[in-house]
């Protein structure tokens, strides 16, 4: 039997397990900080390829996981790694224009799609003939095209040829940094008019 009123010590916190709690939450926070590096990378946009949807310096959200429940869509921007790349060098930030087994062709400076013209609501400018020639691509069952919207003075498909699935990284969804600039990319575009002779 036990006296009334007895008081029995407390159990203390040892060091130990106060320390294996800290690093508990270390580890975790490190494995959530790589899940999220691995399913929504941040990229940079590093040149005026883009503009005026996208400008030089601008930081973005990237999700991988868009392109594993569904297929890339024309019209998305997307983060790619080019046929030259290497680790050391950034990746690149352009909008898919052309899907596997398209004919993808310019003429006029405009582009067509299997013979019927693209509407791009998003371009800077009207191209000019010395970086748009007429002159056409036939894309394989695994090849994709891409190009700025500023494409007067974009590198992309038109130099360096399609890029294979395994190449894209993921969709751009968030423009985060400048806070000023932050905003939800939208993907509202049509896509072709009439068709053509």
């Amino acid at each position: 039997m036990t006296k009334v009123g007895r008081k029995f010590p407390r159990p203390r916190l040892h060091r130990k397990t106060r320390l294996r709690e800290l690093l508990n939450l270390f580890f975790f926070l490190i494995a959530v900080y790589a899940l999220l590096e691995m399913a929504v990378p941040r990229s940079v946009v590093i040149s005026i390829s883009m503009q005026p949807n996208l400008v030089e310096g601008q930081r973005l959200l990237v999700s991988r996981v868009s392109y594993m429940f569904s297929k890339p869509h024309r019209g998305d921007i997307v983060v790619f790694e080019p046929n030259d790349y290497t680790p050391d060098e950034d990746r690149l930030i352009k909008r898919l224009i052309g899907l596997p087994g398209e004919k993808i062709e310019f003429r006029d400076q405009s582009v067509y799609i299997n013979r019927i013209k693209l509407i791009e609501p998003y371009l800077n400018e009207p191209c000019q003939i010395a970086y748009c020639p007429d002159q056409s691509w036939n894309l394989g069952a695994d090849e994709y095209f891409f190009m700025g919207d500023n494409r007067n003075h974009s590198r992309d498909s038109r130099s360096f040829g399609t890029i294979k699935r395994q190449q894209i990284v993921g969709r751009a969804i968030v423009r985060w940094w400048p806070p000023a600039k932050w905003g939800i990319l939208s993907y509202n575009y049509g896509e072709t008019g009439a068709s053509s002779p």
